[in-house]
């Protein structure tokens, strides 16, 4: 029996039970990560998982249960204990599966899976990996040691089906590479990294290209100081851009909105951000590491625009959250092969300005550019913010010199009516991408 067609059987199995409606997914994958260190393989890891999960409806009562033990028994235990947990739970009247019309897939070549990445000898990733990581160690002197480098792959398929009729399947395949430097220059010593990750081994960066990038971000980091407290323009790499669009979308997301623990409840359709941002969810965009023929309830993915110019246009809902909101579902349910689903993203970003990065640093007379953020100081209730940054300071529109243990402090809400430029270097490397994005003010605290 397929995947597909075991998603099926144990749908009507469910059925058979007792339960009025019942879905259920089933996931397999295949991952290997090998890890190196100055030149020596230092870890190795291969591991293969399936395994299945249901979840039905009792009316409005919900159970779930999920079982890796695929065989006749384990399957049958599985779907009783799910109905028993429906039986005994409180009844909720916004649970439910997606209606009819609202099932579906999104059409042509996502391009998520890609043969390359299985036909990788186990060799062939070590040695990206060691090429890597000598890349950085031969860049200069001062690269003195390495925290390592690392080649990852996935090799997945997941499968669903549910009671409504809907039944669907994808594969997918991911790789990626990074190298963590340390340069050391008198007593002081620093580190940084950087990565490649892509669906298709084809797509990734040279291993060669990865490591010097390592070395030169991890060098320029060398005499870093402290700064005077001050107000100044900060400017975020795409890196640490990034982070920002995961706020957001924490913000955005249903369930935050619909239990008021988000700073743009009740904000739909309101100036919340500078004309200069806009953020697109999108699904469907071919190769993304968001990218799904349909989400984790078997409603299709689609392109939502989030912030249009400013303006709050959307939030991200799966169905039990749109009926909670008493909207309709954007395609953004999440999940694991169990439980309810929550919400999830596609592939989020902040839509690329016209400015080059170089243009955006040289407009600023004395500010800071951030290259690395630490902590989790953001309250995404109330929009407070303030977490340990690094980076260059900016001197007459050049990085001037490094910087370290500083705090970047402000609120969510002047951060995004804040935005005086967005750059045009957007660049995907995950699920969330941003270009490079200049705040006219912050508060920088140092000494």
């Amino acid at each position: 029996m397929s995947c597909q067609e075991l998603a099926r059987d144990i749908v009507r199995r469910a059925l058979e039970a007792g339960a009025t409606d019942a879905e259920c997914t089933i996931s397999e994958g295949d991952e290997f990560s090998a890890s190196v260190r100055m030149r020596e393989l230092e870890n190795l890891k291969e591991a293969g998982a399936r395994g299945a999960g249901v979840r039905v409806m009792v009316g409005k009562r919900t159970g779930s249960a999920y079982t890796s033990d695929l065989t006749e028994a384990g399957l049958r235990q599985m779907v009783a204990s799910a109905i028993e947990l429906a039986r005994i739970t409180s009844e909720d009247p916004f649970a439910g599966l997606p209606e009819a019309e609202e099932f579906g897939s999104a059409g042509g070549d996502l391009r998520i899976f890609h043969d390359d990445v299985g036909e990788l000898e186990t060799g062939f990733k070590i040695e990206q990996a060691k090429a890597a990581e000598s890349a950085a160690l031969e860049f200069d002197p001062r690269i003195t040691t390495s925290e390592g480098a690392t080649f990852d792959s996935h090799i997945g398929g997941r499968w669903f089906a549910n009671s409504r009729g809907f039944s669907g399947g994808y594969r997918t395949s991911s790789c990626s590479l990074s190298v963590i430097p340390v340069a050391k220059d008198g007593d002081a010593m620093e580190r940084d990294y950087w990565f490649s990750a892509a669906r298709s081994y084809a797509r990734l960066e040279r291993p060669e290209d990865i490591g010097r990038e390592a070395a030169r971000r991890t060098l320029r980091r060398l005499g870093a100081r402290k700064v005077p407290t001050r107000k100044v323009p900060v400017v975020f790499e795409p890196r640490v851009a990034r982070s920002l669009i995961d706020h957001l979308f924490e913000a955005v997301n249903g369930e935050a909105i619909y239990r008021k623990a988000s700073f743009l409840t009740d904000k739909l359709a309101e100036r919340i951000a500078s004309g200069r941002l806009t953020m697109i969810d999108d699904g469907t965009m071919p190769g993304g590491f968001g990218t799904s023929p349909f989400d984790d309830e078997g409603v299709p993915s689609r392109r939502t625009v989030v912030i249009e110019g400013g303006v709050l246009a959307s939030y991200l809902l799966n169905c039990y959250t749109a009926r909670k909101l008493g909207l309709k579902t954007t395609g953004n349910a999440s999940r694991g092969i169990t439980g309810n689903a929550s919400v999830g993203h596609g592939n989020l970003y902040a839509e690329p300005g016209s400015q080059a990065p170089e243009a955006i640093i040289a407009s600023v007379r004395n500010g800071f550019y951030v290259t690395e953020l630490m902590g989790f100081g953001v309250n995404i209730v109330t929009g407070d913010y303030s977490r340990g940054a690094v980076g260059l300071w900016i001197e007459n529109g050049e990085l001037a010199y490094p910087v370290h243990e500083v705090t970047i402090s402000s609120t969510l809400g002047e951060m995004l009516r804040g935005v005086e430029a967005v750059g045009s270097d957007l660049e995907f490397r995950g699920s969330t991408a941003a270009p490079t994005i200049l705040i006219g003010e912050m508060t920088v605290s140092g000494h």
